[in-house]
């Protein structure tokens, strides 16, 4: 990639992530490729093919689920406008939400 391409996609990239909340690692990985420590690989579409398996093969470990809930139309509205602002479907941010909390990565206001 040539030095004008990976500018302009580094440029590309910092406006997306400041829609973002990024965690650590997320600021890290971030940071690592502000400093251009990232390469361009020879075989791209192979090792996205790659990275897309081992996505599906990582969130399909269990049987998804589907479940009905009732939620306050008020919440529901802010969590609608939350996905909005994320870039996100509300169904991806609600499941997200509760993966984070069942696999212990977001706690409970006032535990602990």
């Amino acid at each position: 990639m040539s030095k004008q391409k990976t500018q302009k996609a580094q440029k590309k990239h910092k406006i997306q992530l400041n829609r973002l909340k990024l965690d650590k690692e997320e600021l890290e990985l971030s940071q690592s490729l502000d400093r251009g420590e990232w390469e361009t690989v020879s075989n791209l579409e192979e090792e996205r093919e790659k990275a897309k398996v081992a996505a599906n093969n990582y969130f399909r470990k269990g049987k998804e689920k589907r479940i009905c809930i009732r939620v306050f139309s008020n919440d529901l509205e802010k969590i609608r406008t939350i996905a909005e602002e994320e870039g996100l479907p509300y169904q991806t941010l609600v499941t997200s939400v509760l993966h984070k909390y069942a696999s212990g990565r977001l706690k409970a206001l006032g535990a602990d």
